[in-house]
């Protein structure tokens, strides 16, 4: 075998039994989101057993939280600190974590002739890093209470496996009934040594010669303790008391239909869904040609709710009046109907206070701006994917902060919604995605539009607030 195809990585690996799969190229992860997501596809039976997620900080952080959103579950942290070698912190010679746990690699530390007291004292540094960085993470907030329930622990990638070896054991010390390691790229010899402490390792990508796992990401920027931070409250979960017995099922995003009455004479199909504690709604206007059915943006609206928003999707035209293309770029029309949405939801007594967002896409942004622009205030942010903000009524009206996300390959579109951009008084961003079409078919494309979204709306709705009171508009 060359050296080259000895860096290749390997296929999925459920298990260090599966003999690896050499495959002609080689695979990188784009991100640690898309390794998250690409790991996830390989949990999925682990959905029924109701798990805990938890990620190593940071980088661990945002893989586990694509985890936790694919299977439903509450994300934790599992502290640990690597003790790094005297002149080269960046050498693991081992690693602490909570509960008292060490890990020690008896081999470099006598490569390096590390002495008594001299082993001592980095690991003192290393105990005291771990309480700071215990309290960072946690602040007041207790531990989630493991006894009798599966955790699943994530990293971004195992080189010499020390910081999961003691993750592993730390979660088993604190009564984990059942421990699964779960990383998107690793050392063969580290999955095999891990094999032996954990229930379960599932692994995407196993190179024979890993070199480093930042080596295997497209995009490997140091994750932040704000983004750790934030990934944690978003997927926040109480933790039961171990009085109440064993944990409670996770509360999962629930779905109904929903009808938005338009007239006395007139009702439309809509979807809404609601995830756990919700901080505000987001009302999706679809473009000419789609419905609420628009893969695209029940897409987007997954991602919504597993950042912890509601949706709600429905269709603008009954199907009589889809046959009639005027109503399709009849733009007063289609956003009368989104004003009918909005009363609709006041009624609804889940979602009534909730802050009020809208994401349109193609003629729906033109739409949802009009919308904006009728109802003021009561409307927190819009954002629009693709849009026509041009054939918008009075964009300067718009209170609302409002993202456009356009694809750079999408030329036209770019160009007017520069244009439109212009017209806005509001706050207002441009997001340009680069080599993305109209439809944002492009691998990992939707996918930004989401991230986009979830954090504008992060940002400009989850704190606004929620006026009632809507009137709805002509049918």
């Amino acid at each position: 075998m060359s050296d080259e195809e000895r860096r290749r990585p390997t296929g999925a690996v459920t298990s260090l039994e599966d003999p690896p799969v050499l495959v002609q190229s080689e695979v990188r992860f784009q991100d640690r989101h898309e390794a998250g997501r690409r790991l996830a596809a390989l949990l999925g039976h682990l959905r029924e057993e109701q798990p805990l997620v938890v990620g190593i900080p940071r980088g661990g952080v945002p893989v586990a939280a694509e985890v936790a959103s694919a299977l439903g579950a509450p994300l934790d942290v599992a502290v640990v600190r690597k003790i790094g070698a005297p002149q080269n912190p960046e050498l693991a010679i081992g690693a602490l974590a909570e509960g008292g746990v060490h890990v020690l690699s008896e081999r470099i530390v006598r490569m390096l002739g590390l002495s008594g007291a001299g082993l001592q004292t980095l690991i003192a540094r290393a105990e005291r890093e771990l309480r700071e960085y215990t309290r960072r993470y946690r602040g007041d907030r207790e531990p989630v209470e493991l006894t009798g329930r599966t955790v699943i622990v994530v990293d971004d990638g195992l080189a010499t496996g020390s910081s999961a070896l003691a993750a592993v054991r730390s979660l088993r010390g604190r009564g984990a009934k059942r421990v699964v390691l779960a990383v998107p790229v690793a050392a063969p010899q580290s999955l095999a040594a891990l094999r032996a402490e954990a229930d379960e390792v599932v692994c995407v990508e196993a190179p024979e010669d890993l070199w480093a796992v930042g080596y295997w990401y497209e995009d490997f920027r140091a994750t932040t303790d704000q983004e750790v931070a934030a990934l944690l409250a978003r997927h926040a979960s109480p933790a039961p008391s171990s009085e109440d017995g064993p944990a409670p099922a996770v509360a999962a995003v629930s779905a109904r239909p929903l009808t938005v009455s338009v007239s006395p004479a007139l009702s439309l199909d809509g979807d809404l869904t609601l995830p756990p504690r919700p901080r505000g709604i987001v009302v999706f206007a679809h473009g000419s040609g789609s419905s609420r059915r628009s893969p695209r943006n029940r897409a987007v609206a997954r991602a919504l709710n597993d950042g912890g928003f509601a949706t709600l999707l429905f269709d603008l035209l009954t199907a009589g009046e889809e046959s009639d293309r005027a109503n399709v770029f009849d733009i007063p029309l289609l956003a009368s109907r989104l004003v009918a949405a909005s009363a609709s939801l006041d009624e609804e007594s889940e979602v009534g206070s909730l802050p009020l967002g809208y994401f349109g896409a193609s003629t729906g942004a033109a739409a949802a701006l009009s919308a904006a622009a009728e109802l003021g205030s009561r409307v927190g942010a819009v954002v629009s994917r693709g849009g026509r903000p041009d054939l918008a009524r009075n964009l300067g009206a718009v209170r609302a902060p409002t993202l456009l996300i356009v694809g750079g390959a999408d030329r036209q579109v770019l160009l007017l919604n520069r244009a439109a951009r212009q017209q806005l008084r509001c706050p207002s961003e441009l997001a340009v995605i680069p080599g993305a079409t109209h439809l944002f078919e492009e691998p990992g494309a939707l996918e930004q539009v989401s991230r986009l979204a979830i954090a504008w709306f992060e940002a400009n709705l989850a704190h606004a607030s929620s006026p009632r009171g809507v009137r709805g508009g002509r049918p």
